[in-house]
């Protein structure tokens, strides 16, 4: 295994990249989100490269357009199918024995994904799928049913339960907890229905990966229709699932996506 660095065209623009070789034909397409670079926050999407690659599948990943290293200009997640695409063509031009592309992407780099009906992935890896609409951005409290949830699961604890009868609870904090978790959850907005209808058309396997302590996962999942069986939960997992056991998780998600 060894690690590339290189450079490819989209639209005029020359993007940079970063290919971790391995020998197996099916490859993994790292595309990043949330205007990163392709080392990922705290080098995360670097380790899963390498992580990755070790494990015989070649690992492509890039800046888009106006972002690190890449040329252009930064259009958002909502334009990007055409630095997916031509990654994708790059990868396959540079890896020719990879025949089997599993595309994966979180935050905002799912919801691109999504929107491009995989972009001519084989099958997809979605983690905490970013459907927050513009006029929210700066509401940071979590959604009415993840509140409710997180109070069911403090009732279920009886330490919990102690503390609060031995007065060891802020019972101003606990009601203004408790208005929230009474409010409706709000309508599902257009972002989220139009991830929703593109990868209805998507035809190979997905994987949508929640972490439990993130509000874009506990945002996506009020959004998303219940039951959806595709959805896997790593339960106290950050957004970029950091700790040592979501970091695991994770690996072993991608992994079998990555051997069907």
């Amino acid at each position: 295994m060894s690690r590339l660095h290189l450079t490819f065209n989209c639209e005029g623009s020359t993007l940079a990249a970063t290919l971790d070789t391995a020998p197996l034909t099916t490859g993994l397409l790292l595309v990043s989100g949330g205007n990163e670079i392709r080392s990922g926050a705290f080098r995360g999407q670097a380790r899963l490269a390498q992580t990755i690659a070790k494990r015989g599948f070649p690992v492509f990943r890039y800046d888009r357009r106006g972002v690190g290293d890449s040329e252009g200009e930064n259009l958002g997640f909502e334009h990007s199918e055409p630095d997916i695409l031509a990654a994708m063509e790059a990868f396959r031009a540079i890896a020719p024995q990879v025949n089997r592309v599993v595309g994966i992407g979180n935050c905002d780099a799912a919801s691109a994904l999504m929107l491009a009906g995989g972009a001519g992935c084989d099958g997809l890896v979605l983690s905490n799928p970013w459907t927050i609409e513009e006029t929210d951005e700066e509401d940071t409290t979590p959604p009415p049913q993840a509140i409710r949830a997180r109070y069911l699961q403090k009732l279920g604890n009886p330490r919990e339960v102690a503390r609060l009868l031995r007065g060891g609870v802020n019972l101003r904090k606990l009601g203004r907890g408790l208005v929230r978790a009474v409010r409706p959850a709000p309508p599902v907005g257009n972002l989220a229905t139009r991830m929703r209808t593109s990868l209805d058309g998507f035809e190979g396997p997905v994987q949508i990966l929640l972490a439990s302590a993130d509000r874009t996962a506990q945002v996506f999942e009020g959004a998303w229709p219940k039951g959806d069986p595709r959805v896997s939960r790593c339960e106290g997992a950050s957004h970029a699932f950091v700790e040592p056991q979501a970091r695991e998780w994770l690996e072993t998600k991608v992994l079998e996506a990555l051997r069907g």
